[in-house]
């Protein structure tokens, strides 16, 4: 285990630096932006431009990447990523913080791009569980750290906008220093929500409202805890214990899910949440230690819907479509998170910090409603027929996690480097692809067939049918 962790200890030091950045200013700027009398429906309209960037990011990062290879894209981004921290408190406005955020989130995207796909290609079949757990956990460690640490800084100060730049800037050394050779070019495929919506209702619409709930508690909770009279240090834990909660419930809930039908788990779920929220609504727990026990709670049962909704979806695709159904519902929670914080702050403009759980009521009503007339309409699968839940491929970190191998003789996950001036001079083996391998056309756009074509996708919905 050690020598495979070795092999991809450069990659996973610049997710740490990079991600601690990241988590720092998750929790930092709307604190800051409190504290320099943005209004709520200012801060939300920040955090759900951060989302805005995230979907632009997923559909325009691969061509980022394709162009320049892996490296160049992220020294590239991960620069843009640091530039745009530094860039909060020179220019203190809510229409720059709007365009900074939506920068960040393009680089994010990006990041998290170049960072699976190297993960994948650099895995074996038998070590690819062990390397994506490990990046997991690493990324969530780290996104926890980075919210906590606004506890030892002042954010009336220029401090944590200079660490948090710093530290994203470091993440590009371990990556420019490696001497692994860069991966073959990104997945390539298209969005097409009429057909994930064909394949799996419920996960489909699940994801739309887990997307708002989860952008809203993100982005929001560190402006409620300030709210409600924590302090910006118990604040930041707050928002911590949501992803901690989410993290300690993510493989039981999983486990759960293989044993009974996975959309019962989103409507308890759901439940669940409605529940949480109620009673934080009602009671706004402002004692500090009440406060974090609720929060690790409403993690635990909030946190898991996005990859339990994931499964369910891998459940009802082909397993040459698992690309595409990653990436497409990363892209769905991605619209729905633009939309959560938005709505959540204009809630809260009208009736103070309890408008961000009752946000949250509304969407996850709306969410069980839905899913339960699909469990009317639809019969459940038996336990041999579904894939077996693994949160490595449905974490909602990225778009090219896929419960199976990245095969490069394979056109519907990889296209051939050779289309790409980035990749002529690697030393990366596709000879037996191209002898093997028959040639794809591509469309006016440079998309090869790594997007599967309609025909294809409905004969094998007939067959499920």
């Amino acid at each position: 285990m050690a020598q495979t962790l070795l092999s991809v200890s450069a990659l996973l030091l610049s997710v740490a630096l990079f991600i601690f950045g990241h988590g720092l200013q998750t929790t930092l700027l709307p604190l800051a932006a409190d504290r320099f009398y943005f209004t709520d429906l200012e801060i939300g309209a920040m955090s759900s431009a951060y989302f805005v960037g995230m979907v632009l990011g997923c559909l325009g990062a691969p061509l980022i990447i394709m162009r320049a290879g892996h490296i160049r894209a992220f020294a590239a981004l991960v620069s843009l990523m640091s530039a745009s921290a530094i860039m909060h408190p020179v220019i203190v406005d809510p229409y720059a913080w709007f365009l900074i955020r939506m920068i960040s989130g393009f680089c994010l995207a990006g990041f998290y791009m170049i960072v699976e796909s190297w993960l994948n290609e650099t895995a074996t079949n038998e070590n690819r569980g062990t390397i994506m757990s490990f990046y997991i956990v690493i990324l969530f460690a780290a996104l926890m750290m980075g919210q906590i640490s606004i506890a030892t800084m002042s954010i009336s100060s220029f401090v944590p906008f200079v660490i948090a730049s710093v530290t994203v800037s470091i993440a590009i050394i371990p990556i420019s220093l490696t001497t692994s050779t860069q991966p073959a070019p990104i997945t390539l495929v298209r969005f097409r929500p009429r057909q994930l919506y064909r394949n799996s209702p419920a996960a489909f619409v699940g994801v739309v409202f887990v997307g708002a709930t989860q952008g809203a508690l993100l982005t929001l909770s560190p402006l409620y805890g300030s709210q409600i009279g924590l302090s910006t240090n118990q604040s930041a834990f707050y928002a911590a214990a949501i992803i901690g909660g989410g993290m300690l419930a993510q493989w039981p809930v999983g486990r759960l899910s293989d044993r009974i039908d996975r959309r019962l788990v989103l409507v308890g779920l759901g439940i669940a949440t409605i529940a949480a929220s109620l009673a934080i609504a009602f009671f706004s727990p402002n004692e500090f230690l009440v406060a974090i026990v609720s929060a690790v709670l409403l993690g635990m049962f909030t946190q898991p819907l996005y990859a339990i909704s994931v499964a369910h979806a891998f459940d009802h695709a082909p397993s040459e479509a698992f690309v595409e159904t990653s990436s497409g519902m990363l892209l769905s929670f991605g619209i729905g998170s633009i939309v959560g914080p938005l709505a959540a702050s204009l809630i809260m403009r009208q009736i103070g910090p309890s408008g961000l759980f009752v946000m949250l009521i509304v969407a996850n009503i709306a969410m069980v409603a839905f899913i339960l007339t699909r469990i009317y309409a639809r019969q459940a699968l038996t336990a041999e027929e579904k894939t077996d839940f693994e949160y490595t491929s449905t974490a909602q970190v990225g778009s090219v996690i896929s419960p199976e191998p990245l095969d490069a003789e394979a056109e519907e996950y990889v296209i051939p480097p050779e289309e790409f001036p980035a990749y002529e001079d690697d030393i990366y083996n596709f000879e037996h692809a191209e002898e093997d391998t028959p040639k794809t056309d591509e469309d006016e756009t440079g998309e090869t067939a790594a997007t599967q074509d309609d025909a294809t996708d409905a004969e094998a919905s007939d067959k499920r049918s």
